[in-house]
């Protein structure tokens, strides 16, 4: 609900504050709100008292959410940027500062305080879910101010520094197609420095407190710091924009501009990097922790738990979803051995595992080949889409390779929404790093869930409901789309891949990925798992490489109890879609769960089980 300041962030244009509390004020003038139309300023006297619009406690809502979402991306616009707003891309804000915490926390409460004053009475439908969602969100932003994450405010999986670098080299959400666009990066670059030394000061109090890094995530920075550090402007990432000025540009904007971004890359920018780099090195390194989870820091059990409880969107403890968790894998692992029957492998699902990984058969001749293997299932799959969706985005979608600079600890895959303006596509990113281990029978789930009809077909269709609140269309649940794409994977043999048993034990290989997850990331967070040993139980109970299972294990390090989402998600859309079919029979139609599944966008599991319910009691009649 809060914005989120690593993602998007700005300098602060606030309303006058007694202009905004008179607005409020009148927002929360009762259930009804008379509104004068623009003639009845000039009806002379005589006549009858002019018609007024009755304005219901719904519509009342959805104003005030509009209001707080322009409040928000005035307050957080790398937000508005990564949406396709422009209005805000000159602008920084040091967000990693006490106030700016100070200003956001209050932002939230005083939202809070607004929407709740309205209430909930009366509310259906619609107004009533994004009441709900409003309400619990912005209570689990308040809630997560008692835990100190801006005291590690960097890792390896969540580093700023990486993120100015998409922005600012023309690979991210940053648009650099007007002079107007060359410009605001460079107000946008030039305060930078100031958010740089911010983490790093709040990287000393982090150390001074005991809230700090493990080191294996922390040598990871320091390469990632070193791929951006260069002596000439020109080597830079930052110089791209430069390398692809517009031709239409005057020759006058041309030199300017190129001195300018010279100017800032050479004084600002480098210097910048370099003191974040040094500090991580020197400074910080020495002070990293040998321990891997959560458990080890102060109230570190509580915050995870919290984590956890966020991330599912559910109740569920970590003991709880350690034990789901370890049944999956069982089942998995059946569903495995029948595919080594079927094979007539000889040997152990252990000897399978480390087959897979070895023959060459799997691999990838080289980067084209791979690219070329995706965009053919692009094509395949989008034949059949038609069989098992009513609904899809009208978003365009591309794949794309991760950039160098950051492949080698990215994951196999992600994917970036499209911007809501048409201009950026819905982007599927595929990671060549490593080539070796990006194996054939991983492809067809992976684009399954990050691409169609996983990620682009849920946040695009999200970001195209223009009636929901911004809130809603822009934000979401990680439970809801990360197990939407673990769901997605699951429907492909009705989409025509998942054609040989290996593809079908890639797709079971990735399921039962995430069913470690819930085993790993509970165990270095609650029970006091080393990073050794999540590696360990990834590599025995798997066919992924050691390049994998490191680089996973050190995402769940650093952002602990996100990846219990999706396998949670996935295992309750599974049994929604069982108990309708079971309900349904013959009136069942896949399509139409589909439908309503998505068509709301992402809501928290409860909400989504009393969906389903209720589609399921309409179909009965």
């Amino acid at each position: 609900m809060r914005p989120s300041p690593f993602r998007r962030s700005s300098t602060p244009r606030r309303a006058p504050a007694l202009a905004l509390r008179a607005a409020v004020s009148l927002a929360l003038a009762g259930t009804l709100c008379l509104v004068l139309p623009a003639f009845a300023q000039s009806a002379p006297a005589a006549t009858a008292a002019p018609a007024v619009t009755v304005q219901t406690k719904g519509e009342k809502l959805k104003r005030l959410y509009e209001q707080y979402w322009e409040e928000q991306l005035k307050l957080n616009p790398l937000r508005a940027t990564a949406q396709g707003d422009a209005r805000y891309n000159d602008q920084l804000p040091n967000f990693a500062s006490s106030q700016f915490r100070k200003q956001s926390r209050e932002f939230t409460q005083r939202w809070l305080k607004t929407i709740e004053a309205v209430g909930s009475q009366g509310l259906s439908a619609q107004d009533l879910l994004s009441y709900e969602i409003f309400v619990r969100n912005a209570k689990m932003d308040l809630e997560s101010d008692r835990y100190p994450t801006w005291l590690q405010p960097i890792n390896q999986f969540g580093n700023f520094a990486s993120s100015v670098a998409q922005l600012g080299s023309g690979t991210g959400s940053q648009p650099f197609k007007t002079v107007a666009d060359y410009d605001n990066w460079l107000k946008r670059g030039a305060l930078v420095p100031v958010v740089f030394d911010q983490l790093i000061a709040n990287s000393r109090e982090g150390i001074r407190r005991g809230v700090v890094q493990p080191k294996p995530l922390m040598v990871k920075v320091v390469s990632q710091l070193d791929a951006l550090v260069k002596d000439k402007p020109e080597d830079s990432l930052f110089w791209k924009p430069i390398a692809n000025l517009p031709a239409s540009f005057s020759q006058a904007d041309k030199t300017r501009l190129s001195d300018d971004y010279r100017r800032m890359i050479d004084t600002q920018l480098m210097p910048a990097y370099r003191r974040l780099r040094d500090f991580i090195r020197d400074d910080y390194l020495p002070h990293t922790r040998d321990t891997a989870g959560m458990s080890a820091l102060p109230n570190g059990e509580a915050w995870y738990a919290f984590n956890a409880r966020r991330s599912t969107t559910t109740s569920m403890t970590p003991a709880q979803i350690h034990q789901i968790g370890l049944d999956e894998v069982a089942r998995i692992h059946g569903e495995m051995n029948s595919i080594l029957v079927e094979l007539k492998f000889k040997g152990t699902l252990q000897d399978f595992f480390k087959f897979m990984q070895n023959d060459p058969r799997f691999t990838f001749k080289d980067e084209p080949a791979l690219l070329a293997h995706y965009r053919g299932l692009e094509a395949k799959i989008n034949k059949k889409i038609p069989e098992l969706f009513s609904l899809t985005p009208k978003a365009p979608f591309e794949i794309r390779p991760v950039e160098a600079y950051r492949a080698q600890s990215a994951a196999g895959g992600s994917y970036m929404r499209p911007s809501e303006d048409g201009t950026r596509p819905g982007i599927f990113y595929v990671n060549t790093f490593d080539l070796p281990t990006r194996k054939t029978w991983d492809a067809e789930d992976l684009y399954l869930h990050e691409a169609i009809p996983g990620h682009h077909f849920q946040l695009a269709l999200q970001q195209e409901l223009t009636d929901l609140p911004k809130f809603r269309r822009f934000g979401g649940e990680t439970a809801f789309s990360e197990g939407w794409g673990l769901y997605a994977e699951s429907l492909g043999t009705a989409l025509g891949v998942y054609e040989t048993p290996y593809d079908r034990f890639g797709y079971l290989q990735n399921e039962l990925w995430r069913a470690i997850r819930l085993v790993v990331d509970t165990g270095l967070h609650s029970k006091g798992w080393t990073r050794e040993q999540v590696i360990a139980y990834m590599l025995a109970n798997s066919a992924e490489s050691e390049t994998q299972s490191t680089a996973e294990a050190e995402r769940y390090m650093a952002i602990p109890g996100q990846a219990l989402a999706y396998k949670i998600g996935e295992l309750k859309i599974m049994e929604l879609r069982k108990r309708a079919e079971k309900a349904l029979g013959a009136r069942f139609d896949i399509r139409e769960f589909h439908a309503e599944v998505l068509k709301d966008g992402s809501v928290p599991l409860d909400v989504l089980d009393g969906k389903i319910d209720r589609w399921i009691a309409a179909k009965k009649g």
